[in-house]
């Protein structure tokens, strides 16, 4: 028995830190748009996430939170495909964040590879503070909190869903001991029904015998998809399969997307830090002219000069926008000097400013309906909030914390 992928939980988040951007788009946010098609999404707007390095001006937060929501709407995210929410609206995340800080090595939290990279590159700002240096554990709580199956991230974020997964074997190490735990166990096996049970106990002999990965990920999907199985139950045969205590928090997994490079208008990586972007809700006439004079090969000074399409952060936009056609087109009139700048630009521009309007017009829509908007992330934040409170039911109890 295999669980579906429509069954599967993906959780992601973004911070409100202003209009979102091109970079933005197609870093993330894309990725999400097909995801929510494929699997039971849940997606935060992380604001507490925001406070973590703009704690002093707190003064656009609100609306960056709501206008966030509008881009994801006028993206194509789609409130009947997708579980939307804001962060600070489910209190259970501070709560597992705290209860999460109880067990955590400091050590863990200095070492995340973002930690003193960005203490550099935001030196201006002060962020010696905890809510910086406890920023990945905030992450974890928001990630552990809803047991999500994948977490969708890019290659350079892989660090950051591995200490949630250690975290998550640390707890489960430490509370996930029940001194009646194997009684409890057997009788979970027996809730599965006999032809379940039998596949259970020879998966589970072939995983901790000779390690046997693909048994051990048959198991899980087998125990995922069972219906008759309480949540306890469920983390008890997770826990008795892969020879730990039961496992009150889930080690999520990565799933790796597609994360085009999207040059900023001056060669470098889009960042509204480095204002060089371009918002998904631009208007269409700035964003042609800024187009227009989006840096190109510098080696192209006149007209005639022939260029190097890999050195041209242009061509990296018609990657992402342009057919294999006009692609070729594009590289051969460049090594050529057969075309000029402003001629490469043009069908990007065309291509780039069309899906701009079309994501103008959807998100139109709802800016002017202000409360439709408000009822989507009020129906999100129920469904989450359902979700964490059946979590920390269980973490307060194995915590001893669930008395009266």
């Amino acid at each position: 028995m295999v669980t579906s992928a429509a069954h599967a939980r993906v959780l992601s988040g973004m911070r409100p830190t202003g209009a979102l951007h091109l970079g933005n788009y197609h870093g993330a946010l894309r990725n999400w748009i097909d995801l929510q098609y494929q699997y039971e999404c849940f997606f935060f707007v992380a604001d507490w996430h925001a406070l973590t390095t703009d704690y002093q001006d707190t003064s656009q937060l609100g609306e960056n939170t709501w206008q966030m929501v509008v881009d994801w709407l006028g993206a194509g995210l789609n409130p009947s495909a997708c579980t939307m929410f804001i962060q600070s609206k489910i209190p259970e995340h501070a709560e597992l964040h705290l209860l999460l800080s109880m067990i955590t090595p400091l050590g863990w939290l200095e070492r995340v590879p973002t930690y003193k990279d960005q203490q550099e590159q935001l030196n201006t700002k002060d962020l010696a503070t905890y809510g910086f240096l406890g920023y990945p554990l905030l992450q974890s709580a928001d990630i552990l909190i809803y047991r999500p199956k994948f977490v969708p991230v890019g290659e350079d974020q892989v660090a950051h869903v591995e200490i949630t997964r250690e975290l998550a074997r640390r707890f489960n190490h430490v509370y996930g001991r029940e001194s009646d735990f194997e009684a409890k166990a057997e009788k979970a096996i027996r809730n599965l029904g006999s032809k379940n049970a039998a596949m259970y106990r020879t998966l589970r002999k072939a995983y901790q015998e000779t390690g046997d990965a693909d048994a051990l990920g048959k198991a899980r999907a087998l125990l995922e998809g069972h219906a008759r199985l309480t949540l306890a139950d469920r983390e008890r045969l997770q826990g008795f399969l892969e020879g730990t205590g039961r496992s009150i928090l889930l080690e999520p997994d990565v799933l790796l997307t597609a994360t085009p490079k999207v040059p900023g208008l001056d060669g470098r990586k889009m960042s509204k830090s480095y204002g060089n972007t371009i918002g998904i809700r631009e208007d269409p006439a700035e964003v042609a002219k800024k187009l227009k004079a989006m840096q190109t090969d510098p080696a192209r000074v006149r007209r005639s000069d022939p260029g190097d399409p890999e050195k041209c952060p242009v061509f990296d936009l018609h990657r992402i926008y342009s057919s294999e056609q006009t692609r070729a087109w594009a590289a051969e009139g460049c090594r050529s000097a057969g075309i000029g700048c402003l001629d490469c630009k043009k069908p990007l521009i065309d291509a780039v400013v069309a899906e701009i309007e079309g994501i103008r017009a959807r998100a139109k829509e709802y800016e002017d309906n202000r409360d439709v908007v408000r009822g989507i992330i009020a129906d999100g934040c129920e469904k989450a909030r359902e979700a964490a409170r059946a979590t920390m039911h269980e973490v307060r109890a194995a915590m001893g914390l669930g008395y009266r």
